[in-house]
């Protein structure tokens, strides 16, 4: 058997130490997220008692860190490693993988433009199902607040979806209508606060829909 003996690398070594410097930072990134995504768990107590994560109502963002930070970090260690020691089945899995996210990213938007309708449907409805759970995870309470702020708006067609929500729910049977301060209200995110104001208003929302109108100091709606 022959070896032979290459008198220059076969990279450059300018892009391959660009390259291993690019990954380490995303293989960092990507460790950090998963760390975020166990310390949200464990302040939450999920660690603890596994079975909470199938008892969960509504949607949990944690697993939207820990699923980028998984993918993040094996990226990141493939290219880095790959182009340090100029593996090819290493280099070879991050071309593959990235060409692969380019092309599901490309079929998710033309299918969520040909589809819209149904898109929106479906956001719509995924919405209104964690309106229900607005209580029952904080990390979903506050994605929740951020967008309807950041989209200027309240439920996801007018306020009064909110009554899907046992706190804020405004029907004469309500059992917590007495009980709950929020009955009959909205979230704090959907007031229209002034940005001269430093501290926010958390009760902004309380009895707004007690005379079953909304008052024009609020929102409409986040998706039709």
């Amino acid at each position: 058997m022959h070896y032979y003996r290459y008198e220059s690398a076969e990279v450059s070594c300018c892009y391959k130490y660009l390259m291993f410097s690019y990954n380490i930072v995303f293989w960092l990134a990507g460790a950090l997220f998963i760390g975020a995504g166990f310390w949200a768990w464990s302040e939450k107590g999920v660690l603890l008692d596994l079975t909470q994560v199938t008892r969960q109502h509504g949607f949990d963002p944690v697993w939207v860190v820990l699923v980028v930070g998984t993918v993040t970090f094996t990226l990141g260690f493939a290219g880095c490693v790959g182009a340090l020691r100029e593996n090819i089945c290493l280099l070879k899995f991050f071309s593959g993988i990235i060409v692969l996210i380019f092309f599901l990213e490309l079929a998710m938007a033309v299918l969520a433009f040909t589809f819209q309708e149904h898109v929106r449907e479906w956001i719509n409805d995924f919405f209104l199902q964690n309106v229900k759970a607005y209580r029952d995870d904080i990390d979903l309470q506050n994605l929740i607040d951020s967008l309807q702020r950041m989209n200027h708006c309240c439920g996801a067609k007018d306020p009064n979806d909110w009554n899907l929500n046992v706190y804020f729910n405004c029907s004469q049977g309500n059992i917590s209508h007495q009980k709950s301060r929020e009955s009959c209200g909205v979230p704090f995110s959907c007031c229209l606060s002034d940005p001269a104001d430093t501290v926010v208003n958390t009760q902004c929302g309380y009895d707004v829909r007690s005379s079953g109108s909304v008052v024009s100091s609020f929102f409409t709606f986040c998706f039709v």
